[in-house]
């Protein structure tokens, strides 16, 4: 694999041109200021986008300031000063070294600055970056159950060689420490794990290490790749976000660990873009094929290893008119021993490839999608999106006659930008997925890496309202006020065969019918950004979390609990019931 990378990239060295923006490197999703700011002067027309697809690359984002600051007569007083600002953290990316404090350099080609702390380099043939990652959140809650403390530290590099090649890498140590929590509240130190697949809250996934205090886990990512103007291809680790959404995509939402994949991204004109992956994930689902054996002193163990996973998904983005984007693709997931070549055409509908593969054996197939995604920017100050994904899809299923449902999700929503006020964004969204949407009768099968949905962070048989004020009074500064309703309903496994039930009867229940689950969330969060990659922030939330035990009869392959089992299965105990949680943190990088 990584010799037919080199045959490629020796082909763009081939036909890049010499004159090219350097790094095209993405920038992580968690610097939502930056991603914030593009999109704001997106809606209101000074800059275009293509937003369907995350993370951007640092270049695209320089690109786009660039363009901003050509049309200076355009912007409001905060977004010069605003522009300026993030210009600065983009300086290399624009063959300049940024603006620092307390620094060694020579003006030139190196920067050494404590403040803001990173290491800078750049010549016609090398450009570098390095920046330390520090930081900490004190996470109180007021109703009686303590404190959690998080922290991380780490380093990210990144490198540009003879503009055609990237190289970076990210690595973050982060721990949750649940000394400090209460348990006369019925809380355990590893109650400090407030993220875990089955909790519905949209923190970052991770894999938990033994941690007796708390929870210890770890997250690297990187990559390289070949680039020119018109493209890209890379072997990557990151996190991905598909589909418009200021809350959480249902089509990848970016939530899962970042997992390995091949990317390619080719814009070859301004009305036509395509980005596609093979990503390797985690199915966390044991293989008892596949062991090896260590001896040790009470004999011998066996290690089973997990069963192989894969992704294969394609977006294509066509733009008939400016400043309306409408997109379409369709992903699989496939369990095989070994890749298969078939999967790693970029422009191919993978279900027909899928029946091509297994029908012949008449064995079960893999897990095919469909998903569309529309944006228009086209009204000033507006922008409006609606995405579907669609997990399986039978015509007959339309009939008002079938009681039988398509799995599938869908989302709409807005956001109104500095009208009829300046500096103030409103944002509204809602979304629902239908029942057993994601999921899949083979556990190797699922929308999801590390057990954690690759979609919307609330699964299937659900519905979220969200909406948010977003107000930039200065430069530097964002305070958000936000609501979200978020409403699970009954929950069944994916059962194609039973002793009773067969799928088809489970897709007859009424999805949205008997809530389960609900959380009601109040934010009201500050974020200042001292210097380029300092964050402080102040996050005062209320929620109330509680579970409901269904009135109606069980059937096979509904997950049936009381109202506490599944406010203990869906809700970390820090959040259960009604709170008041404060968080205060201070950090270097994301």
């Amino acid at each position: 694999m990584i010799a037919v990378f080199k045959k490629i990239a020796f082909i763009f060295f081939l036909i890049c041109p010499i004159s090219l923006l350097a790094q095209n490197i993405p920038q992580h999703i968690s610097y939502y200021r930056i991603y914030d700011f593009i999109d704001e002067l997106a809606i209101d027309k000074i800059i275009d986008i293509n937003s369907v697809s995350k993370p951007y690359s640092r270049n695209f984002i320089a690109k786009k300031l660039i363009e901003a600051q050509s049309k200076d007569s355009l912007l409001t007083k905060r977004q010069k000063v605003d522009l300026k600002f993030f210009l600065n953290d983009y300086a290399i990316e624009l063959d300049t070294l940024p603006k620092s404090y307390v620094h060694w350099t020579n003006k030139r080609t190196f920067d050494l600055a404590l403040l803001q702390p990173a290491f800078q380099y750049q010549d016609k043939n090398f450009k570098c970056r390095i920046t330390p990652i520090l930081g900490m959140d004190i996470i109180a809650n007021t109703a009686n159950k303590g404190v959690i403390l998080k922290r991380w530290f780490g380093a990210d590099f990144q490198a540009t060689i003879v503009n055609h090649i990237s190289v970076w890498a990210s690595y973050r140590d982060q721990s949750f420490s649940g000394k400090f929590l209460k348990s006369e509240a019925g809380l355990k130190a590893t109650d400090a794990r407030i993220s875990k697949p089955n909790f519905l809250n949209n923190l970052a996934g991770c894999e938990y290490k033994e941690a007796n205090y708390g929870g210890d886990y770890s997250d690297m990512r990187g990559g390289i790749k070949a680039y020119t103007w018109w493209g890209s291809i890379g072997i990557i680790k990151d996190n991905l976000v598909w589909g418009d959404s200021y809350s959480c995509s249902n089509i990848i939402s970016g939530r899962a660990p970042s997992f390995p994949m091949l990317t390619l991204n080719l814009k070859p004109c301004k009305w036509f873009e395509l980005n596609y992956i093979h990503g390797w994930l985690i199915s966390n689902v044991a293989d008892s094929t596949n062991y090896y054996l260590e001896e040790n002193g009470n004999g011998t163990k066996t290690n089973y290893r997990p069963y192989n996973k894969f992704i294969a998904a394609n977006m294509l983005t066509f733009t008939p008119i400016k400043g309306l984007d409408i997109s379409l693709g369709n992903s699989i997931i496939y369990a095989e021993r070994n890749v298969h070549a078939a999967y790693f055409i970029p422009i191919a509908f993978y279900k027909s490839i899928d029946h091509l593969l297994t029908k012949g054996l008449k064995t079960e197939n893999q897990n095919s999608q469909i998903f569309f995604n529309i944006s228009s920017r086209n009204i000033k100050h507006l922008h409006l999106f609606g995405s579907i994904y669609i997990d399986e899809f039978n015509s007959a299923r339309l009939k008002k006659s079938n009681q039988q449902k398509n799995p599938f999700s869908y989302k709409v929503g807005f956001n109104v930008n500095n009208w009829p006020l300046k500096n103030l964004s409103l944002i509204g969204e809602f979304t629902r997925s239908n029942i057993i949407n994601y999921k899949h009768s083979i556990q190797q099968l699922t929308w999801a890496s590390n057990n954690y949905c690759l979609g919307h962070y609330l699964g299937d048989n659900s519905q979220e309202i969200f909406v948010a004020l977003n107000y930039k009074p200065v430069w530097a500064l964002n305070i958000n006020l936000s609501y979200t309703n978020a409403r699970k309903y009954k929950d069944y496994e994916y059962l194609r065969r039973g002793t009773s039930v067969k799928i088809s009867q489970i897709l007859t229940q009424k999805p949205f019918k008997e809530m389960v689950w609900q959380n009601d969330l109040i934010a009201l969060k500050a974020t200042y950004e001292i210097f380029n990659n300092c964050y402080a922030v102040v996050n005062v939330e209320y929620n109330n979390a509680r579970g409901y035990t269904p009135k109606s009869e069980p059937i096979e392959g509904e997950n049936r609990l009381d109202a506490q089992g599944y406010l203990d299965y869906y809700t970390p105990k820090f959040y259960q019931g009604k709170n008041i949680t404060i968080t205060c943190g201070l950090s270097f990088g994301f």
